[in-house]
């Protein structure tokens, strides 16, 4: 019978005895008496991890792993604790990110009153002039869901022009200064795609904003906003990356890069940047990179370039993602389709010419319908450049039909999911569209079985960076005000192992990258977390309160909590 023995046996005992004919070779870490979890099918388990330079050098036993140190090794013993690839985060907003950590938070304030104050106090500490942004507002926590209106803040921001955004960046508030700034007054006209609340009279509008903006009706403030000095967008960059080793990511994929590739390779030639970066650019610019010949996915492994971002709809909370029936709750509308933002068929003049030139396209879809549509040109795009490992994208995903559910699978498309958002949204979903709806809704497991691949992200600043918190949400489905304690659309619960894949290899499979980092597999970028608890060992209501105790990235600690 021919004995067949283990690549990682071979190759561990190639080390220790180069270690031991030249010291010089040992690793330069290793993390012993782990409760690793790879994320490598072919050996998903073990107890200890060595690294060498930026790469990971052996996966093994502790007594394997330590034979392997020399005299300038540092050996971290984890003590049980759990150890994982570096969490891959799919789709956040990067600049955005880093500048949520100094802007106003108005993520919890649960009135009128706390909204005022917390302006109101921000405005004291800032000077006359600065615009006051971010805030992250949620209206569905004010008493009767209602909007937020300019009456509520410019008594108390008479000297700063304010745009706050709902927290799913599809709403904002203005107040007057910034409405006037902005030039937008009763007699402006409505934007396709977008909408300006406006206020009632006998039952009738007026025509004088309340200083709401939905979609592409936010572009009239936008525009009227100064341009972030490079040193303000650095300065939140660097909070961001600092950020992102606290909480163990090591990769991000900036949904809405534009520009800063720029200032990313400025950190990262500087030794600022402590996390991998791929940046998408709008689709609307896609001749910008399609003249130049880049092609999806270009770069190294710190920064790439190549991705495309486009808009399929808006969101639920801001009734504007697109469904095939009227919202439950606005029975006049079904939500906004990007055809109403743009010429009708523009989108799929885009994908296709972009996919041409082989760049990477990847549209916000959040609407049955919506979802629909963007799996009908990709198949159309596919079926006309002919076959190719393309990676399609839907980001978000969010409320599927059973019907789509197959189509990720057979079609090949990527859901790109956010799994915070579940245990958030149930509070306005099955208000919005009815719990039969609601069931397809963060289809984790149907999407899984159906063959799709899924990568977890956070969208960061609408949802917490912390991985912990979207993990114990596809796992538990429990809701954030506690009333599904066994998990909303329970049977769309996956396992840990699942969850943490579609963080890691799943998410580097998106951005083409699973040959170099997504697990811990001899040969692959030494991106990992050390946790302060074997994670599979607890109750899984208790992983968002998990912390991550270390954080490596191409081999070098970049966080240590200790």
């Amino acid at each position: 019978m021919k004995l067949i023995i283990p690549v990682t046996t071979v190759l561990l005992a190639m080390l220790a005895t180069a270690t031991a004919e030249k010291p010089s070779l040992a690793p330069d870490l290793i993390i012993v008496n782990a409760a690793v979890r790879t994320m490598d099918a072919a050996h998903p388990k073990a107890e200890a991890v060595a690294i060498s330079g930026n790469r990971i050098a052996a996966v093994g036993t502790s007594a394997e792993v330590r034979a392997l140190a020399g005299p300038t090794t540092r050996v971290v013993d984890a003590g049980g604790r759990s150890v994982l690839p570096g969490f891959n985060d799919a789709h956040v907003h990067w600049l955005m990110g880093g500048y949520s950590i100094t802007n106003v938070d108005l993520r919890d304030a649960t009135s009128r009153a706390e909204f005022t104050r917390r302006i109101a106090e921000f405005a004291k500490k800032i000077p006359k002039g600065r615009w006051i942004l971010g805030g992250d507002w949620d209206h569905e926590k004010f008493p009767g869901a209602v909007l937020p209106t300019k009456e509520w803040i410019d008594a108390v921001t008479p000297d700063n022009p304010v745009f706050v955004n709902r927290t799913d960046g599809h709403m904002a508030l203005a107040n007057s200064l910034a409405l006037k700034l902005a030039k937008v007054t009763k007699e402006t006209k409505e934007v396709p795609g977008g909408v300006i609340v406006r206020e009632p009279a006998a039952g009738e509008p007026t025509g004088e904003p309340t200083g709401i903006l939905k979609d592409a009706a936010m572009d009239l403030v936008d525009r009227a906003i100064p341009a972030r000095s490079w040193d303000e967008n650095h300065a939140a960059a660097l909070a961001a990356t600092e950020h992102a080793a606290r909480v163990g990511v090591t990769s991000v994929q900036d949904m809405s890069a534009g520009d800063d590739i720029g200032l990313y390779q400025f950190m990262h030639e500087h030794g600022e940047l402590k996390t991998r970066i791929y940046g998408m650019r709008s689709i609307v610019s896609w001749e910008v990179l399609g003249k130049t010949g880049v092609r999806g996915a270009f770069g190294s492994d710190w920064l790439r370039l190549g991705g495309l971002k486009g808009f399929a709809d808006g969101s639920l909370g801001s009734t504007t993602a697109l469904f095939f029936e009227p919202y439950s709750d606005a029975p006049s509308t079904r939500g906004l389709l990007f055809d109403q933002m743009l010429p009708e068929g523009v989108m799929l003049q885009r994908v296709e010419a972009a996919d041409k030139r082989g760049l990477h396209v990847m549209i916000h879809a959040i609407g049955d319908e919506a979802n629909f549509q963007i799996l009908e040109i990709f198949k159309q795009v596919a079926e006309k450049n002919g076959p190719r490992d393309r990676r399609f994208r839907i980001e978000h995903a969010q409320h599927l039909r059973p019907s789509e559910i197959k189509r990720f699978g057979s079609q090949m498309v990527i859901a790109s999911m956010q799994p915070y958002h579940c245990a958030d949204d149930w509070r306005w979903c099955d208000k919005r569209i009815g719990p039969e709806r609601s069931k397809g809704t963060y289809a984790f497991r149907s999407l899984l079985d159906a063959g799709a691949v899924l990568a977890f992200g956070s969208d960061w600043t609408v949802a917490p960076l912390n991985p912990m918190e979207g993990l114990k949400a596809a796992v538990t489905r429990q809701t954030l005000d506690g009333k599904h304690p066994t998990g909303w659309v329970p049977e769309q619960k996956i396992t840990l192992e699942e969850a943490i894949r579609a963080f890691t290899m799943g998410s580097a499979y998106a951005e083409f990258q699973d040959p170099v980092k997504g697990s811990l597999t001899p040969g692959k970028l030494a991106d990992l977390v050390l946790l302060d608890c074997d994670i599979f060992k607890i109750n899984p209501v208790q992983i968002d309160k998990v912390k991550v105790t270390m954080t490596v990235v191409d081999g070098k600690v970049v966080w240590d909590g200790k």
